[in-house]
């Protein structure tokens, strides 16, 4: 996948590296009692091993890992991904055959230190991540979930305009090692233009 860096007023997202590493455990490490439901790295070899997964699955063209920055002064403040990069088997002929972008993808594996939550920096995280799959790839979808029991994250996809779908059950291994439910929301092309006005307004009242 392409390397891309994508840029806000308050943060830029810039491909995950193995540069970010100590960035990343200072940003986990000053709250950890934030991430019961999100695993994030808490050590040097946690971090390594959390940058090399993502690099390994962005080789498989799965995924597109970033590492969120401040503008203001280059401080990681965490990290973030698309992934499940959806190609769907359109047939020869149809206009959408042969696309060079995903037709839809999920935006996760995302977190934040303690100065950057209910901030601008996550709003604005969301809104370029957004921007750039549903204006540039022109996915037709984008999926995003987390933990059933993450009352916190569940409310933050909604505020943004996420639609509830339902829930997955035994979805994924969750943070504490155990068949996570995941409760599913999305936003669809036909919902974006709407949605990012909603996250305009939010980053003008932060």
């Amino acid at each position: 996948m392409e390397d891309l860096v994508l840029v806000g007023t308050h943060v830029r997202l810039e491909p995950l590296q193995p540069r970010h590493i100590g960035g990343l455990v200072a940003a986990a490490g000053i709250d950890p009692s934030l991430y019961q439901w999100s695993p994030v790295p808490k050590d040097e070899n946690e971090a390594a091993s959390y940058i090399e997964t993502a690099l390994a699955w962005k080789q498989a063209e799965t995924a597109v890992p970033f590492a969120i920055v401040r503008t203001s002064d280059g401080l990681v403040l965490g990290s973030t991904r698309f992934f499940n990069l959806e190609r769907w088997p359109w047939p020869k002929g149809h206009r959408s055959h042969g696309r060079a972008y995903p037709d839809a993808c999920e935006i996760g594996y995302t977190w934040l230190g303690r100065s950057a939550i209910r901030t601008a920096a996550n709003t604005e995280a969301k809104m370029i991540m957004l921007t750039h799959a549903f204006e540039a790839w022109q996915v037709l979808r984008v999926c995003l979930h987390t933990d059933v029991r993450n009352e916190r994250s569940r409310a933050a996809i909604e505020r943004i305009g996420g639609k509830f779908e339902g829930i997955l059950r035994a979805h994924r291994m969750a943070a504490d090692f155990i068949p996570r439910d995941s409760a599913r929301y999305s936003i669809l092309a036909s919902e974006w233009p709407e949605v990012k006005v909603r996250l305009r307004q939010r980053m003008e009242r932060e």
